[in-house]
C-alpha cells in the first residue's frame, strides 16, 4: 500500500462543510484498510481512472479547503458578511446539496464507482451509517456554532487537538495502547492548543464549547468508522453518497428546534448565487479530495496541511481583522509540531 494513502485521513480538514473524508484508518496499526466487499470487475471493464498531477490537484484542494471556510464565516459573520447566523441551515442545504450531487456523479461519472462494491444491507445501514450520520450531524452544527463567536484563527488551532481526542477515545475503548511516543504528541498538542486559548483577545465561553464539543463528536465518528466500517473501502465522495442523506434529514428536523422559521424569512440576505455557490464550494471539496488520495506522499500531503492550516489563518486575519497573539503563534507552532509528528509516524 502506498505512503499517500497512509496518512490523506489526517491530511483532509475536518473543517470543510461538509466533512466526508471517510478513508478508514486502521487506529492499531495507522494504516488504511481496503478489503473489498464483492469479488472486482475484470479490468477489460473498467473505465481509465483520472489522475490529476500532485502539483494541481494540491493546490486545488488547498483552496477549496481555505475558500469554504472563509466562505462560511462570511456568511454567518454579522459586521463583515451577510448576517445569516443560522448554521443548521447552511449545513442542512449543504448536505441536501452534496446528496443530490453525488447522484448526478453516480449516473454520470465513474466517481462514485466504490459504492458498488460495498454491499449496504439494511441492518448494517442502521447499525453503522445511522449512528456515524448522527456524530456527522453533531459535529458539522456544533462547529458551525462556533464560527458564530469566535475567530476563524482561533478555531483553526483548537481544531489541531482532534488527533488527540481520537488517541484518547482510542485509549479508552482499547483499540490502541498508549505508549511514550503517543503520550508526548499528547502533550504537545494539548500544551499549544492551551496556549492558543490562553493567549486569545477575543474568548467566547459558547463558542469554545460548541467547539470542543465538536471535536469530541469528531474524534467519536472517526473511531466509530474503525469500530463499525473496519473493512469498507470509502473514499470521501462514497461516504458522502451514504452519509448526506441522513444527515440532511437529521439537520432538517433540528432547523425547527434551534432555528425555527428565522432562516427562510432571512434568505433575501444571502440569495440563491450565493447558496449555491457556497454549497458547490463545499462539494468541490471532497471531489478534490476524492483525486488527492492518489497523489504525492504523505509528507508531502502533510506539509501542504500544515501550509493550507497557515494560509487559512493568514487569510482570516485578513479577511476579518482578527487579532493572533505571540504567544498564540507560539502555541499553535507547538501543536504543528505534534501533528506533523503524529501524521508522519501513522499515529503510532
Amino acid at each position: 500500500m502506498s505512503q499517500s494513502n497512509k496518512d490523506v485521513e489526517a491530511s483532509i480538514p475536518l473543517t470543510s462543510m461538509p466533512r466526508a473524508s471517510d478513508v478508514e484508518r486502521d487506529l492499531t496499526h495507522g494504516e488504511h484498510i481496503e478489503v473489498k466487499i464483492s469479488e472486482p470487475r475484470a479490468p477489460s471493464n473498467q473505465p481509465k481512472k483520472i489522475v490529476i498531477p500532485a502539483i494541481i490537484i494540491i493546490p486545488i484542494w488547498m483552496a477549496c479547503s481555505i475558500s469554504v471556510i472563509l466562505y462560511n464565516k462570511y456568511i454567518f459573520d454579522r459586521f463583515d458578511g451577510l448576517n445569516f447566523p443560522y448554521p443548521v441551515f447552511l449545513t442542512t442545504w449543504h448536505l441536501i446539496f452534496s446528496a443530490i450531487s453525488t447522484r448526478i456523479l453516480q449516473r454520470t461519472t465513474t466517481l462514485v464507482d466504490g459504492a458498488k462494491d460495498i454491499d449496504m444491507t439494511r441492518d448494517r445501514w442502521m447499525r453503522s451509517i445511522l449512528p456515524i450520520g448522527v456524530l456527522f450531524s453533531g459535529s458539522l452544527i456544533l462547529s458551525n456554532y462556533a464560527y458564530l463567536s469566535l475567530s476563524v484563527s482561533f478555531i483553526q488551532m483548537l481544531k489541531a487537538f482532534v488527533p488527540v481526542a481520537i488517541l484518547l477515545i482510542s485509549f479508552a475503548f482499547r483499540i490502541q495502547e498508549p505508549n511514550k511516543r503517543l503520550m508526548a504528541i499528547v502533550l504537545m498538542i494539548s500544551t499549544g492548543c492551551a496556549l492558543a486559548a490562553y493567549g486569545e483577545v477575543h474568548f467566547e465561553m459558547f463558542g469554545f464549547i460548541c467547539q470542543c464539543a465538536a471535536i469530541i463528536f469528531e474524534a467519536s465518528r472517526l473511531v466509530m468508522i474503525q469500530i463499525l466500517l473496519h473493512g469498507m473501502k470509502m473514499d470521501p465522495i462514497v461516504s458522502l453518497h451514504y452519509y448526506a442523506p441522513v444527515c440532511a434529514v437529521i439537520n432538517f428536523v433540528l432547523i425547527f428546534a434551534f432555528e425555527g422559521l428565522d432562516p427562510f424569512y432571512a434568505l433575501h440576505r444571502v440569495g440563491l448565487l450565493v447558496l449555491f455557490t457556497n454549497a458547490g464550494v463545499a462539494f468541490a471539496l471532497n471531489v478534490a479530495a476524492v483525486f488527492l488520495i492518489s497523489v504525492g506522499s504523505g509528507l508531502i500531503l502533510t506539509l501542504a496541511g500544515v501550509l493550507k492550516d497557515i494560509l487559512l489563518i493568514t487569510g482570516s486575519v485578513i479577511a476579518f481583522g482578527s487579532p493572533i497573539a505571540a504567544i498564540q503563534v507560539f502555541g499553535y507552532a507547538i501543536s504543528l509540531g505534534g501533528l506533523v509528528i503524529f501524521k508522519t509516524t501513522g499515529g503510532k
